[in-house]
């Protein structure tokens, strides 16, 4: 079973993110925050971290980092607000694999995660 990790200091969107990957058939993990996330990561070796770019104290350009010095193999999709293009550029450069912003449409998401997943 694939574990996927998603880091958003948004309760609301860890509960909906979280509940519809579960019925997907994937073992998920939360974060609210960068030190939770770099925490989850370190002790359940997650596949893929879903991860919100703007989130207070260290933001997501700076997890994305940390996880990619010492697990390469994690799959990290960024998720965004709407106009953060030159975050997203340097995401990638990073390691990211793609991204979303937000609202982002679920179906869409779970296809990429389920596409992802299956090639890795």
């Amino acid at each position: 079973m694939h574990k996927v990790l998603v880091v958003d200091d948004q309760y609301g969107i860890r509960v909906l993110l979280s509940e519809i990957l579960q019925k997907d058939g994937y073992q998920l993990y939360q974060a609210a925050n960068g030190v939770q996330a770099l925490k989850v990561v370190e002790e359940e070796s997650p596949d893929l971290v879903l991860l919100d770019m703007k989130i207070p104290g260290m933001d997501g350009l700076e997890i994305l980092r940390r996880i990619k010095e010492k697990h390469e193999e994690v799959q990290v999709i960024m998720m965004t607000a709407y106009g953060e293009l030159n975050l997203i550029n340097e995401a990638m450069q990073l390691g990211a694999i793609t991204h979303f912003a937000k609202p982002f449409d679920i179906d869409d998401v779970r296809k990429v995660i389920k596409d992802h997943l299956v090639t890795s």
